[in-house]
């Protein structure tokens, strides 16, 4: 396989996983595919994260906040990868339970990936609402 289709691989795999997991209540996936190096951020529709600590508190906020995960699908719009470095921008469809009520939303989501060690992590994410797909706590 090729750079290029091994990293989509892991998007459509792992990191979809990982996604899947946090809007069932579950954190560890998502947080064992970011990066334990500085810097990591994260631009979110609900709330921002700012280094190791901040991230743990967002991940754990979110894990406790979702249930029920009904539909996850990331449709990928964009994506490059330079390097050890790489991108994906696209639209995440959620529906799930937030605090116990359920809810539909579509996300902007654009994240910024390092290799390391061989592995890609997440450093950065930013997420906000697309404008008529409803609000979501996104994150």
């Amino acid at each position: 396989m090729s750079d290029r289709a091994d990293f989509l691989d892991w998007v459509r795999t792992e990191l979809h996983a990982a996604e899947l997991a946090i809007h069932n209540g579950n954190a560890a996936p998502r947080r064992a595919l970011w990066s334990r190096n500085e810097p990591v951020s994260v631009l979110g529709a609900w709330r921002n994260a700012f280094g190791q600590q901040e991230l743990d508190d967002l991940f754990t906020g979110l894990a406790r906040q979702f249930s029920n995960c009904t539909s996850y699908r990331f449709e990928l719009q964009a994506y490059d990868i330079v390097g050890d470095m790489a991108y994906t921008a696209g639209l995440e469809h959620t529906s799930a339970s937030v605090d116990g009520e359920p809810r539909s939303y579509v996300l902007r989501a654009t994240q910024i990936y390092r290799r390391e060690d061989g592995a890609w992590k997440v450093a950065h994410r930013h997420g906000d609402t697309v404008t008529g797909w409803g609000l979501g706590p996104g994150g």
